[in-house]
């Protein structure tokens, strides 16, 4: 097994975790709706755009191109996050 592919293979299981926390914490925060989940959804699309670029070794004008639409689209929808509740922390 070459490094290549048992940095993908970390790689991809750190994502799919990253993922599930993700989810779990929308789902404990009470959030929902699209529009809110788009930031997240982009970046990990950047994510496994990159990792697949990687991987079948196609990291050309393409996937760039996707990667800077994909970060664009993202930031964009950081606008419809939820705001942070602040804590005290005792003071």
């Amino acid at each position: 097994m070459s490094m290549s592919s048992i940095f993908s293979i970390i790689m991809t299981a750190a994502l799919i975790v990253s993922i599930l926390v993700v989810v779990k914490k929308r789902k404990e925060a009470g959030i929902t709706g699209m529009k809110s989940a788009m930031t997240s959804i982009c970046f990990y699309l950047v994510a496994v755009t990159n990792l697949a670029a990687y991987s079948f070794d196609m990291s050309g004008l393409v996937s760039w191109s996707l990667t800077v639409i994909l970060l664009i689209t993202g930031a964009y929808f950081t606008k419809y996050l939820p705001e942070r509740k602040e804590r005290n922390y005792g003071r």
